[in-house]
Formats: C-alpha cells, sequence, structure tokens
C-alpha cells in the first residue's frame, strides 16, 4: 500500500525501516526492469514412498539489478516451469543490499567489498577480500554470477568445502554480503 501510494520510492527506505516484503510487485515497481533473473541449477528430487518414488524438481533463482540488490530463490515442485516461476518470485521476496566499498583510495563509485568477509552455508566457506579497480571478480562461477548481480566489480575470492552442493554455494554467496551491514 506505501509503494502504490507514492510515500516508499526506493528500496533502500523499505530497508532503513525493516519492512517486510510481502509482495514481489512491489519489487518490480521499485527497481523496474533492470533487475535480471538466472536460474542456477534445477535439479530432480525424490521422495520415497509405498508405491516407489516421487520426483519433484528444485530450482535456484538467483535475481539482482547489478546496482546493490541481490536476491536468491529456491523452490520445489513438480513441474520444472512451475519450480523457476516460484523461485523467481520467492527471489524477489528474498532480495536484500549489498554494502561495497572501496580498494585504496576512495576515488570514484564504490567498486569492491568493503572489508574481508568470511560466510558459511554447510560444509562450503567461501571467503571474500577487497581488490584493486580493474582486477575483476576473481571468482567461481556460482559466486562469481551472483556478485555481478550484485553490482560488485572487483573481488578476489577463495572457497573451501564440497562447493559441488550447488545449493549451499549460491547460499553463502548471496548471503555473505548481508554481513557487511551487520559489522
Amino acid at each position: 500500500r506505501l509503494v502504490k501510494a507514492g510515500k516508499i520510492t526506493s528500496l533502500e527506505q523499505i530497508y532503513l525501516h525493516s519492512l517486510p516484503i510481502k509482495e514481489y510487485q512491489i519489487i518490480d515497481q521499485l527497481v523496474g526492469p533492470s533487475l535480471k533473473d538466472e536460474v542456477m541449477k534445477i535439479t530432480p528430487v525424490q521422495k520415497q514412498t509405498r508405491a516407489g518414488q516421487r520426483t519433484r524438481f528444485k530450482a535456484f533463482v538467483v535475481v539482482g539489478d547489478g546496482n546493490g540488490h541481490v536476491g536468491l530463490g529456491v523452490k520445489c515442485s513438480k513441474e520444472v516451469a512451475t519450480a523457476i516461476r516460484g523461485a523467481i518470485i520467492l527471489a524477489k521476496l528474498s532480495v536484500i543490499p549489498v554494502r561495497r566499498g572501496y580498494w585504496g583510495n576512495k576515488i570514484g563509485k564504490p567498486h569492491t567489498v568493503p572489508c574481508k568477509v568470511t560466510g558459511k552455508c554447510g560444509s562450503v566457506t567461501v571467503r571474500m577480500v577487497p581488490a584493486p579497480r580493474g582486477a575483476g571478480i576473481v571468482a567461481a562461477r556460482v559466486p562469481k554470477k551472483v556478485l555481478q548481480f550484485a553490482g560488485i566489480e572487483d573481488v578476489f575470492t577463495s572457497s573451501r568445502g564440497s562447493t559441488k552442493t550447488l545449493g549451499n554455494f549460491v547460499k553463502v554467496s548471496t548471503f555473505s554480503p548481508k554481513i557487511f551491514y551487520l559489522i
């Protein structure tokens, strides 16, 4: 209601007042067409029943505007298309701000992570270290895509653990930048 009435005009106001985002249309209206999404992985998961296995599909989707906002959605459904659609909606609802900083001197716009940070999910540990301008994102395929969506241009990363479990790898890559606001 506040967005529709025009009282809230940016995502930063929502985060500032710690308001919950209950409808994905809020993100669509505030961010607009700059929000891009990508399906990171679709994996079949099975539940053993008396009649055999019941197969469902789990979709991991990352959304971001390349300007300090990124979100992750995970949805499980009987059909692939339904799982992807639900994951996109959940990713929009879980969009978080990403704080960016400088390496060395404060010239130009912020381009890297503000400080060293380590995130952990399951056995996967990802460490992010600020990098000089022009270094690019030195990371594996999954965190590289997440950091591009977040709008970080230069960062060094190192990952440990079973990074083959893409669910945990995506989660730790998405929610490590959230720690910068807790520091």
